[in-house]
């Protein structure tokens, strides 16, 4: 558990990382874009082969499919939840007021839970059965995480949060990002198989559903055509880190 918890802080490292960069610099819309999409792709990898490929072989596929659309479901439920207590633009680097449609400090620590929290957890799942951490799903996490705090700093800032307030709140989420990584890998031990796929299906239909309703779009609103070339950057860099894992 100790060694899941240590994988899923450094997953979220990304929140206190962009954070501070958001402190420092503004980056441009096409580089966010970029390091969306290619996010996008790396998590869209490891979706693939490090959920829904092991799930299909210890389950049926239509229990993988159950999982999926659970997972989807949820999160879609959640996303809405969290864009009505106005986090529904927790990832614009644009940032904005509340009054300009922007997000709310309340929204933004909502939304970020919603998306951080199942891809620590699914990180800790990673290690179950003595193999190290999956590194494909580690850089999508990672990946997935840097934008979201870059956009998120901004808003806060804008919002009238001072810049410690939003560190704080940053390192808050890595700790409960690592004791979730840790309960993941302590949940699919202690589970059986069927449980298990149930488990991987669920985080994977979770995951995609984040993909296609805040990364991917976004990722092309910034970077424009650029996007495809970055996604299949994502992918083929979290497919090669695959090969290290076998």
């Amino acid at each position: 558990m100790g060694e899941a918890a240590l994988w899923g802080a450094v997953g979220a490292s990304a929140l206190v990382i962009a954070a501070e960069v958001a402190f420092a610099f503004k980056l441009s819309r096409r580089v966010i874009g970029l390091i969306m999409a290619f996010g996008v792709g790396a998590l869209i990898s490891s979706v693939s082969f490090e959920l829904i490929a092991p799930a299909i072989e210890t389950i049926e596929t239509w229990q993988v499919g159950v999982g999926l659309a659970a997972g989807a479901i949820v999160f879609f439920l959640g996303d809405r939840y969290v864009a009505s207590l106005g986090g529904g633009k927790r990832k614009n680097p644009e940032g904005g007021s509340d009054e300009e449609g922007g997000d709310s400090g309340l929204g933004i620590v909502l939304g970020t839970a919603l998306d951080g929290i199942p891809e620590s957890v699914v990180l800790g799942m990673s290690l179950v059965g003595g193999g190290g951490v999956s590194l494909s799903l580690l850089a999508g996490v990672w990946l997935s995480n840097f934008p979201e705090s870059l956009g998120g700093s901004v808003n806060m800032l804008k919002s009238g949060w001072s810049e410690g307030k939003v560190r704080l709140l940053w390192w808050s989420i890595l700790a409960v990002s690592a004791v979730a990584a840790a309960i993941g890998f302590a949940a699919l031990e202690a589970s059986s198989t069927l449980t298990g796929g149930l488990v991987e299906a669920f985080a994977a239909g979770a995951l995609l559903a984040m993909i296609a309703d805040e990364m991917a779009p976004e990722a092309f609103d910034r970077a424009s055509i650029y996007a495809g070339l970055a996604t299949v950057g994502g992918f083929a860099l979290a497919l090669w880190l695959t090969t290290f894992e076998m």
